[in-house]
């Protein structure tokens, strides 16, 4: 049996999601489908070699300073327990 579609949420940048949603506008369907195919398009194209993973994700702006934000407001408490999504 086929797995289901998982669904996430991914929070844009105002100029991704401006470009995005100009690109649906002009393919005629929503913005979420559009983002799920392109997604889907670039992680097929992703090299999987833990090198290249890291390389990636340096290349991404902030990630660094917003994982450890992340990591101080676990410190801090201020986290909601999954079971509470």
């Amino acid at each position: 049996m086929a797995e289901p579609n998982r669904r996430i949420n991914v929070d844009l940048d105002p100029s991704y999601a401006r470009k995005l949603s100009s690109l649906a506008e002009r393919m005629h369907v929503q913005e979420d489908a559009l983002a799920g195919s392109l997604l889907s398009g670039a992680l097929d194209e992703a090299d999987p070699e833990a090198s290249r993973i890291t390389e990636i994700l340096d290349g991404i702006p902030g990630a660094w300073e917003r994982a450890q934000e992340s990591i101080e407001q676990a410190r801090r408490g201020e986290t909601v327990p999954l079971s509470e999504l």
